[in-house]
């Protein structure tokens, strides 16, 4: 135990060491590999830019704009001279106590390229020469050009046209080994492209299969994406520990990606013994491999202290380097520069079984195909209205990206007037597609007329125009003037633009508070650079005190809308079509990563009596609890009641009234909750884990009536309930035949009070007599009857009015 504790520090120690350092590795695009809607691209590895502990980029729209570091204080009087203005004193943090993090080592110098001795040909044992002439063309490394068998070659002189110097750079077997490589590369990317271009299942099953076979033949990505297939259960039979057996290959040839999975399965326990000391290790090393996940993983054990000593700036270090890699590529994929980027679906499972359908933000296949039917029928308003043009532009909400059918759609209301359409086509034009062009002009035409019509998504158009001069000159004037009055009217791009002018001071006088207020407003409708630019500030201190709490919180917003997030809408899949292992996986990885709504659709699933196979029965409580715990620690107000009701009746844990209150009372107070007020009342009136009290029983259920009209008839059965104890203990209280004999008479009515008691019975005796003989004797004399006119004879042809005219018979009294 000592000595994996050391080791376990020194792991520690050594990362944070090189903390800063990480920041220079190349980090990859999507780390959570196999994900059903990757794409090619993802597989490859890019450099994400360092950034300084006070260094900061803030982003506008589709471009990225990088500031220097801020400069030693030896050179900053020269750095503010040659730019015209002083630099804000909330870059430097004085008095801010943080962590003390080296500053990052110099860049490594590059190796020189060795040159390879060539086998064979016509100069065998002589250096190849680069750049040689070959046909008039100059090559800088070894070529296969001229050659039928593939095999690459180089010149040892310049110009081997003139020279003939030639040799091999590789032997027989090396080419072999070549060219087998670059074979299993293409099938492997032939697989990938099957992958994300369909969607029929019997089509991705068959491109596994090929990964698969690839795998067997020792292709390192394509057994990284079957180890993640076998994990997650997608389109393969789900196999843990084939997986497990898989990454432990793939890490100790490095694999970033296969350490960070083995954290993962460390961490949670699945196919071996939890370990979070070996968990933290992995984790470590996926990270300083570049991994983006691990770094997501680690951001969220330092901020939260799970696992490792807890830590805001440790966290800071790690999500902002996530966030920068999330927000480049967003703005450089143009998803964000009129949208706010693409939306993280995230369905609690708890409320979807409660109230199905009602809280999925995904749209139901009939649903939008009954809208299209009404778009292609002419009704304009309807499309708009539900933005069929923006979830095929965008993709999302069960929709995948089509730019054809999104300008299909958006044409077809423009047509009509509408002015929105107008403004979207002026955003594919300005940005182009592969169905669109990029075209300024005709951008610029659309974004005029929308504009015109007082359409704020046309003026925001018109402002970047102006702003990076696209089909007109730079204009940095007309530019705030359009973003202004798109702002208010509430479009979050002129909101975000102006954010960006004033604070960098284009077109207006730097304003770090005007600055800090339109990005604010921005971020309010989600705005994915409107968080990472409030994040920089935050971070900085740059117009605003300095908050490393507020800034990571920030910063982990920016995170999870990054590509991994695709796996919620995964896992809400699985778990639809009853597959409850792979959906409780993958919500386990997305649960490690810091989503709330992960953890407490772990918990759920856990705490399902026909949940999870995965687990023994008598681990499941014990790890919906710790999945409760922190989805109830980031603020989830039903995750906080359910701790309650594992103390209350031990589930998971032992029994422990106190620490129920303890939890419900935080429910009540921080959220206002109906239900916590509700289960306090209870525990008030029984007396569990708090003193009995009656009165604030009754408190507690009038203030859950009050907090949620749901309650109230449930809180008016409770006091119902309430108020037939409280009777009944009155009246046990009350002691009546102690009372009676209590009492005097003779004290209180006198000594003859007996006496006086008769004599009042017997005159209310005699009344009563009296009376009833006055009513016998009285006799009974009918008023008299007036004498009644002779009836005229009837018409012969009316004998049964006649009969109805006829006078009753005489009663008996009046015979």
């Amino acid at each position: 135990m000592k000595t994996t504790r050391t080791c376990q520090l020194l792991i520690v120690v050594i990362f944070l060491s090189m903390g800063t350092a990480a920041a220079d590795l190349p980090a990859e695009e999507n780390e959570v590999p196999d994900v059903k809607q990757n794409t090619e691209g993802e597989e490859e590895e890019e450099q994400v830019p360092p950034l300084g502990p006070l260094g900061e980029r803030v982003v506008a729209g589709q471009s990225v704009y990088s500031q220097e570091e801020t400069p030693a204080p030896e050179e900053a009087g020269q750095a503010q001279g040659e730019q015209g203005h002083e630099e804000p004193q909330e870059f430097v943090v004085v008095g801010e106590e943080k962590e003390d993090l080296p500053d990052q080592p110099p860049p490594p110098k590059p190796k020189p390229k060795e040159i390879p001795v060539v086998i064979g040909g016509t100069a065998a044992g002589e250096p190849c020469v680069f750049p040689f002439l070959f046909l008039g063309k100059e090559y800088a490394d070894c070529t296969t050009e001229g050659r039928r068998d593939g095999r690459l070659w180089c010149a040892t002189t310049y110009d081997y046209d003139r020279d003939k110097k030639w040799g091999f750079c590789e032997t027989e077997e090396q080419a072999e080994e070549r060219r087998q490589a670059e074979e299993m590369e293409e099938q492997y990317q032939s697989a990938v492209r099957m992958i994300n271009t369909t969607n029929r299942r019997s089509q991705k099953r068959e491109a596994y299969e090929r990964l698969l076979k690839i795998s067997g033949k020792g292709h390192t990505k394509a057994s990284e994406k079957v180890a993640y297939a076998m994990l997650f259960g997608d389109y393969m039979a789900q196999n843990v520990t084939k997986a497990k057996d898989l990454f432990e290959k793939l890490a100790l040839e490095g694999s970033p990606k296969a350490q960070m999975a083995l954290g993962f399965l460390y961490a949670a326990g699945l196919g071996v013994n939890s370990s979070q000391a070996k968990a933290l290790v992995y984790y470590t090393f996926g990270a300083l491999g570049g991994n983006l996940v691990a770094h997501m993983i680690l951001g969220y054990r330092y901020w939260g202290g799970v696992g490792v000593p807890q830590s805001c700036e440790s966290a800071l270090t790690h999500y902002r380097l996530v966030a920068n890699h999330v927000q480049s590529l967003s703005s450089v994929a143009n998803d964000v520069s009129l949208t706010g980027g693409s939306a993280v679906q995230r369905i609690r499972l708890l409320d979807e079984v409660e109230n199905p359908g009602s809280t999925s933000s995904m749209l139901e296949e009939d649903l939008i195909q009954y809208y299209q039917f009404l778009a292609e029928k002419g009704d304009i308003q309807a499309q708009v209205g539900v933005g069929l043009g923006q979830l095929h532009l965008n993709g999302g909400r069960g929709v995948e990206q089509n730019h054809q059918r999104a300008y299909e759609y958006f044409n077809q209301a423009a047509n009509a007037g509408n002015t929105h359409a107008m403004a979207f086509l002026g955003k594919m034009y300005s940005e182009g597609s592969e169905f669109v062009p990029q075209n300024n002009e005709t951008a610029l035409q659309y974004f005029k007329k929308a504009s015109e019509l007082g359409n704020p998504v046309g003026q925001s158009g018109l402002g970047m125009a102006y702003l990076y001069g696209r089909g007109v000159p730079v204009n940095y004037e007309l530019a705030l003037k359009y973003f202004q009055k798109a702002a208010e009217q509430g479009w979050v791009d002129g909101q975000l633009q102006l954010g960006f002018m004033y604070y960098n001071g284009i077109g207006v006088k730097r304003d770090y508070k005007q600055a800090l207020k339109y990005f604010n407003l921005a971020s309010q409708a989600g705005h994915i650079l409107a968080y990472y630019n409030l994040a920089q500030m935050h971070a900085t201190g740059t117009g605003v005190m300095r908050s490393c709490h507020t800034a990571v919180e920030l910063f982990k917003n920016v995170c999870e809308r990054g590509r991994w997030s695709e796996r919620l809408m995964t896992a809400y899949g699985s778990f639809k079509d009853g597959d409850m292992d792979a959906a409780l996986v993958q919500y386990l990885l997305l649960a490690e990563q810091g989503y709330e709504v992960a953890q407490s659709n772990v918990a759920f699933i856990l705490d399902q009596t026909e949940g999870s196979r995965i687990f023994s029965e008598n681990e499941t409580y014990p790890r919906a609890l710790l999945h409760w715990t922190r989805a109830a620690a980031q603020g989830y107000t039903v995750a906080r009641i359910k701790l309650g009701d594992y103390h209350f009746y031990g589930y998971g844990t032992d029994v422990d009234y106190e620490t129920a209150v303890i939890h419900y009372r935080l429910a009540s107070e921080q959220q206002n909750s109906a239900q916590a007020m509700f289960n306090l009342g209870y525990m008030h009136e029984k007396g569990l884990g708090i003193k009995q009290d009656i009165h604030l029983a009754k408190r507690f259920y009038d203030m859950a009536a009050e907090a949620s009209p749901d309650a109230q008839v449930p809180v008016f059965l409770a006091l119902c309930k309430l108020g037939f104890i409280y009777a009944l203990q009155y009246l046990q209280d009350l002691n009546l035949k102690e009372a009676v004999s209590q009492v005097d008479l003779d004290q209180l009515l006198g000594p003859e009070w007996d006496l006086y008691l008769m004599t009042v019975i017997a005159l209310l005796l005699g009344t009563v007599i009296a009376y009833r003989q006055r009513q016998h004797q009285a006799p009974l004399r009918p008023p008299p009857v007036p004498p009644r006119p002779a009836a005229p004879a009837p018409p012969a042809d009316q004998p049964d009015q006649q009969q109805q005219q006829q006078p009753a018979p005489a009663m008996p009294e009046e015979q």
